[in-house]
């Protein structure tokens, strides 16, 4: 269909229309007459500016400061008392009895812990049964309870026998001469960190998804190596996290001991500052051990999750931050070593960069 000369545009108006308005540039704009290439090279990146973020660093920085200046020159924290008593004798037993506590309650608590998960996940109902009773009674009361309760065993069982039940009996042992300060706190905290071991334990069997099981049993794989290299391994995701807060939880509830008089690190301590009334400074001994040990274990524990966490994502493992410090000290090392950008340059390019890109 034809169309009125007076839609078409003239020659000279479409030349005009087709050229670019003359504008004078704005402020980080590329000028008229500039091709794409030189404009990429001149342009500048201006990260987003977040004030709040620098307002709340500033605040909390300050804050941190103050706290840390008021612990520094608060003379009633005797700090050269603390330095004195820091390594001492009587207290470096005390922090090896404690770690010593807490390394069998613990082991030997996810050993009674894992049997009781075995038999809350059995198809026995009697076993079922028991296994959730025990851990009822033993989340229910308090741990300084059951500490003192079988400190005063003696007086509801005074002797202990082995023998056939309601029968003869072939050893028989005083209850006060077997449980003494230290087997008592063995045996309390090892009952009790059962308890919670147990639920931990199954709450990560119960992680792995049922499908892989079957999925094995399919394929004639035996139930040992089944619970070996399928169970274990990924119910570990979901165990070791709670198994790290158990074990920094028991090595700070071994300091309830000492109401039973076992030289453990609190109980040490007390024993000294009971003596010269250097009550603050001796805390602050056991507080800063216990802050040490805590730390050197949740090290520990991040490394052990990182390990079980091989294979749970595609991206891979995140970097440590071993390994992020040795990527900034090598940009640092790589920034150092580049040549120093030269006046009329930009991001590094030679100064004739934005007259090359316009012959262009």
């Amino acid at each position: 269909m034809a169309t009125p000369p007076d839609v078409l545009p003239t020659p000279a108006l479409a030349k005009t229309s087709a050229a670019p308005p003359a504008t004078a540039p704005r402020d980080g704009a590329a000028p008229a007459g500039t091709t794409p290439d030189a404009t990429t090279a001149t342009a500048r990146i201006v990260p987003r500016r977040r004030p709040g973020q620098w307002v709340s660093a500033a605040v909390a920085l300050l804050l941190f400061a103050m706290v840390v200046n008021s612990v520094a020159r608060n003379r009633a924290f005797q700090w050269d008392v603390v330095a004195d008593w820091f390594t001492a004798a009587s207290v470096m037993n005390g922090l090896t009895l404690t770690l010593w506590l807490t390394a069998v309650t613990l082991g030997l608590g996810f050993v009674l812990g894992t049997v009781l998960a075995t038999m809350r996940l059995s198809s026995n109902p009697v076993l079922r049964t028991l296994s959730w009773v025990y851990i009822w009674i033993f989340r229910s009361t308090p741990a300084l309870v059951q500490l003192l309760l079988f400190f005063n065993i003696g007086a509801l069982y005074p002797t202990l026998g082995l023998g056939i039940p309601f029968g003869p009996e072939f050893l028989t042992v005083r209850t006060v001469n077997l449980f003494g300060p230290t087997l008592t706190a063995v045996v309390g905290l090892t009952l009790l960190e059962a308890a919670y071991a147990a639920e931990v334990v199954r709450g990560g069997i119960l992680s792995v998804d049922r499908g892989q099981l079957e999925a094995a049993s399919s394929l004639g794989i035996g139930r040992w190596r089944v619970l070996r290299r399928i169970v274990v391994p990924q119910a570990m995701r979901s165990i070791v996290p709670t198994a790290g807060n158990m074990l920094i939880g028991a090595l700070k509830g071994t300091s309830i001991i000492s109401v039973l008089a076992v030289s453990d690190l609190l109980y040490s301590v007390q024993l000294v500052y009971l003596q010269s009334y250097q009550v603050i400074p001796m805390l602050m001994v056991a507080t800063i051990w216990y802050i040490v040990i805590t730390t050197v274990l949740s090290v520990g524990q991040y490394y052990v999750e990182r390990h079980y966490a091989k294979g749970a994502t595609r991206e891979g493992l995140p970097p440590t931050p071993l390994q992020k410090a040795r990527a900034a000290y090598r940009r640092l090392r790589t920034a150092a070593d580049a040549p120093p950008d030269g006046p009329g340059t930009a991001a590094g390019l030679p100064a004739d960069a934005p007259a090359r890109g316009a012959a262009r």
